[in-house]
C-alpha cells in the first residue's frame, strides 16, 4: 500500500515509519525538517496544505503532525498547539478533497486529552469531551479530520494515551529520575494513568488502516490502566530502584506551569472499539510491558 505519513520524524512517526516499511508498504513522509531522502517532503502545518505530490496516488494517509504538547505553555505555544492541529488538519483535508483520486482512508492522531480530568469514571469512545484547553483542541482536531468523510474517505481518529518508549515521551523523561532513586507517586498517586506500549500503538495504526469496518474515534490505550502510584512503583521495581518519594502537585505546577494539568489529570480510558473489533494487545498489562522495554 502507498501511504503518506505526516509528522514522520516524531516519537510515534519514526516508529510507525519503520513498522510500515518492514511490512512492505511504500511511504511518502512529511515533516517540518524532512530527511534528505527520496520520498520526503517539507510541510509546516501552520503554512497551508502539504505539497500536492506528497498526496497524489496515495491509498492511505496517516496524520500525526502537530506542535508538541509536552512543553511549558505560553499564549503563543497554545496558539501553535491549537492551530497546528485544527487548521493544519483542515488544510490537509482540503488538499485531499482536491485530488482527482483520493485515498480510501485517513487515520488521524488525536489524544485521550479529549476527555479532560475525569476522576474514576471509565471512559469509552462514547464518553463526552472535557472542557479544558486540551479537550477543546482535540474536539476541533477530530472535527477537522471528520470533514474528509464528505470526500468519501473513511476516517479514524486514534486517541493516543501515554506512549511507553525508553527513548522519548513521558517515560523517557521519567527514567533518569527513577534511576537516581528520586521517583515516586505524583500528587497523591491516585490519578488514573492510561498508557500504551509503542509497539501496540504501531500495530493499532496498521490495524486501523487495514480494517475497513473501523471508523470514528478509537482509544489507543492498553486495557490495563493503572493509578499513578502503581505506575511509579512498577517502574521502580522494573529498574530495581525505590520509587516512594512523593511529588506534590504544586511542584509540578511550578516546573511545568499550566501544562502540569496534563500530568495531574485522572483518565481511566477503555479501548472498547479496538477490543470489540478483535484487536489484541501484545502488552495489555503494565509490568510485562515495562519489562519488555527496560528489562
Amino acid at each position: 500500500m502507498r501511504i503518506t505519513i505526516t509528522g514522520a520524524t516524531g516519537l510515534i512517526g519514526a516508529g510507525l515509519r519503520r513498522h510500515l516499511m518492514a511490512s512492505g508498504h511504500e511511504l511518502r513522509c512529511l515533516s517540518r525538517k524532512p530527511l534528505a531522502q527520496t520520498g520526503w517532503f517539507a510541510w509546516d502545518t501552520l503554512a497551508g496544505g502539504p505539497p500536492r505530490e506528497s498526496l497524489e496516488g496515495s491509498e492511505a494517509v496517516i496524520h500525526l503532525a502537530g506542535e508538541p504538547i509536552a512543553q511549558r505553555w505560553s499564549l503563543e505555544v497554545k496558539r501553535r498547539i491549537r492551530s497546528s492541529r485544527a487548521e493544519g488538519t483542515a488544510a490537509l483535508v482540503k488538499s485531499l478533497a482536491a485530488l482527482p483520486r483520493r485515498p480510501s482512508v485517513l487515520v488521524s492522531a488525536s489524544a485521550i486529552g479529549y476527555y479532560g480530568d475525569r476522576a474514576d469514571e471509565s471512559l469509552t469512545e462514547q464518553a463526552l469531551p472535557g472542557s479544558d484547553f486540551l479537550s477543546e483542541v482535540c474536539v476541533e482536531w477530530e472535527r477537522a479530520a471528520e470533514l474528509a468523510r464528505e470526500s468519501g474517505i473513511r476516517v479514524v481518529c486514534v486517541r493516543i494515551g501515554m506512549v511507553l518508549h525508553p527513548r522519548g515521551g513521558a517515560l523517557g523523561q521519567m527514567l533518569p529520575i527513577v534511576r537516581a532513586g528520586l521517583g515516586g507517586p505524583m500528587a497523591g498517586g491516585q490519578a488514573w494513568l492510561s498508557w500504551v506500549h509503542r509497539e501496540d500503538l504501531m500495530r493499532l495504526f496498521t490495524w486501523a488502516l487495514e480494517t475497513s469496518t473501523v471508523q470514528g474515534p478509537v482509544n489507543a490505550v492498553a486495557p490495563g490502566a493503572v493509578r499513578n502510584g502503581e505506575f511509579m512503583r512498577t517502574l521502580g521495581t522494573t529498574l530495581h530502584r525505590p520509587a516512594f518519594l512523593p511529588v506534590p502537585a504544586f511542584a509540578l505546577r511550578l516546573l511545568y506551569g499550566e501544562m502540569a494539568g496534563v500530568i495531574l489529570r485522572s483518565q481511566h480510558v477503555i479501548p472498547e472499539v479496538a477490543e470489540q473489533a478483535g484487536f489484541q494487545f501484545s502488552w495489555p498489562q503494565l509490568a510485562p510491558a515495562l519489562q519488555n522495554l527496560l528489562g
